[in-house]
């Protein structure tokens, strides 16, 4: 699932303003690039590379991982036994 709220958390902590960002994108307006930024707009596999460029950061960085929580609660365990050793 492609993490929005870590795309805009970087993009604050840059500084960069939405007009800076769809600049840096060859997007046309502020505006058309926060409708990328909320959802509205998804975006593209060929922007990742710029988008990651800009923000100074990974194309993984984009995408959260989703854990179950099955998966949650074994990888507590785990750390709890690592812990006890």
């Amino acid at each position: 699932m492609f993490d929005l709220k870590y795309v805009k958390r970087k993009r604050l902590e840059i500084g960069y303003s939405l007009k800076d960002m769809a600049d840096l994108l060859d997007i046309k307006n502020a505006s058309t690039y926060y409708k990328y930024e909320n959802g509205s707009y998804s975006f593209k596999a060929e922007m990742l590379p710029k988008l990651a460029n800009a923000l100074d950061c990974d194309i993984e960085n984009f995408f959260k991982e989703k854990l179950s929580k099955i998966e949650i609660m074994e990888k507590k365990s785990c750390f709890k036994q690592e812990v006890k050793k």
